[in-house]
């Protein structure tokens, strides 16, 4: 289906052409009529669906094109009068709050506001932890019509004052899975006493487990349900493989293949933030250009390693899983697993940062002894054997090691096999900026460009605290 189909205003189809998009993603088709026609949505989605402008459009076109619900308006007014008492102009109030787990997501979903309402009188601001928040407090005291914001520094806004949430008429949670993960819940229930009862409400989750299903069950009134499920299709396009290697090989066998192998554009994961830093490190000793993404950075230097890889003056990005959650960069060539995921579908996600918009893409892990484990079950959700790769006979296993140690697995597990289709014996669970605004271009602090996801087709838990900062 085309987005001219779809009965949106011609400001944003307008926006949508100059992009270059014309036919819509799965989801998009899907959920726009919905939110065009008010309904709740609990929506089961990948980032790399085009997930963003499946909701920012629609409610572009509906903040567009309606005024303030009467209740909005009478509180307004209320508001107005007492802010008049006392000598001081009322700021105009949000109408829809987008409530997301990460930084660089919070800014890739504003800019995607941005771009679609660029021909609208539309105003927007994104809130994240990490940075002066004063630039931030300056564009909601000037009145936004959106708020992209991260939960931790929202509700810290809120505590000061700086923040109404009375006018929402729309509130959006995107990758709830994730800030289910980070121990945002509570915030986010917390944040939602605020809003007004009478409002349209938008939950999206790449996986949808109990306490989800929960949240979703105590925020949304008859939702209608919409279920895309990508990552499988996906694989097909990507040319998997792995390494059988101790661990004090994989600095040089990463170098290796970096030399040796023609990488556009690699993205390198890593189990930790400090193991992260090594990498980079170890990559730079060698003369690679590299850079890290992770919490412990800051958000300039987060925003600019990005940056640098985006516009390609960086061809290598070590990331962790949870910094690497929303980031979408076109014409990566290369996952390398350089610490492999006991999470499975963490696997298929990373792996899923290549071969995107119909494009191919090799996905190349490491795994030393402690991790055939995590690669046995990495192998039975994918349904298949991951091809071992022997090409660097200095630094990996020889096969008849390999075959000694499924030897031996199988043995210990009463002949069973730990591979695909097989369950394995004993199984052990292991564990801003400025408002934007339509006659200007979007600033939102010095964001990424937009995260262009419009007709784009295309982890899970470990309890934490509270943070903006992700991993």
């Amino acid at each position: 289906m085309q987005f001219v189909d779809l009965r949106l205003s011609e400001p944003i189809l307008r926006a949508v052409a100059t992009e270059g998009y014309t036919v819509a993603t799965p989801i998009q088709v899907q959920t726009i009529p919905l939110v065009l026609q008010g309904r709740d949505v609990l929506g089961s989605a990948q980032t790399g669906t085009g997930k963003s402008a499946a909701f920012a459009l629609p409610v572009l076109h509906r903040l567009s094109q309606s005024r303030a619900t009467p209740a909005t308006a009478a509180a307004a007014g209320s508001a107005t009068g007492s802010a008049a008492k006392h000598g001081r102009q009322s700021a105009k109030r949000a109408r829809c709050l987008v409530l997301c787990p990460t930084r660089e997501l919070a800014i890739q979903i504003g800019a995607s506001f941005a771009t679609y309402g660029k021909n609208l009188p539309i105003t927007g601001t994104v809130i994240f932890g990490g940075v002066n928040q004063n630039p931030q407090v300056r564009s909601l005291k000037a009145g936004v019509d959106v708020i992209v914001a991260t939960p931790g520094r929202l509700q810290d806004l809120m505590a000061q004052g700086h923040v109404d949430l009375r006018g929402v008429e729309t509130l959006i949670l995107d990758e709830a899975d994730r800030m289910l993960d980070m121990g945002f819940i509570i915030d986010i229930r917390r944040i939602v006493e605020h809003l007004p009862a009478q409002r349209q409400t938008l939950l999206f989750s790449a996986t949808m487990p109990r306490e989800i299903r929960q949240l979703a069950q105590s925020l949304l009134t008859n939702p209608a349900t919409v279920e895309i499920t990508p990552e499988k299709p996906t694989l097909d396009a990507v040319e998997q493989s792995v390494y059988h290697v101790s661990k004090k090989n994989k600095p040089a066998l990463l170098s290796h293949l970096l030399e040796v192998t023609s990488v556009s554009r690699a993205l390198v994961f890593t189990r930790t933030k400090h193991g992260a830093d090594r990498v980079v490190k170890q990559l730079r000793a060698t003369g690679v250009h590299c850079e890290a993404i992770h919490g412990n950075k800051t958000q300039n230097a987060r925003e600019r390693a990005l940056k640098n890889f985006t516009a390609g003056k960086t061809h290598v990005l070590v990331a962790t899983d949870i910094a690497a959650r929303g980031l979408d960069v076109d014409g990566i060539s290369h996952v390398i697993n350089y610490d492999l995921t006991h999470e499975p579908e963490t696997y298929v996600h990373r792996i899923g940062r290549t071969a995107r918009a119909g494009a191919t893409g090799v996905a190349i892990s490491f795994c030393d002894h402690e991790e055939r484990g995590h690669l046995a079950a990495i192998q039975r959700l994918i349904g298949k054997a991951v091809a071992v790769r022997t090409d660097a006979p200095a630094l990996t296993e020889s096969e008849a090691s390999i075959a000694a140690a499924r030897q031996a697995s199988s043995s210990g597990s009463n002949g069973r096999s730990n591979y695909p289709g097989k369950r394995p014996a004993n199984r052990q669970n292991s564990t801003g900026g400025r408002p934007y605004r339509s006659s200007a271009a979007p600033r939102y602090g010095n964001p990424s460009p937009p995260r262009n996801d419009g007709a784009r087709t295309g982890p899970r838990r470990g309890r934490g605290g509270r943070r903006d900062i992700a991993a």
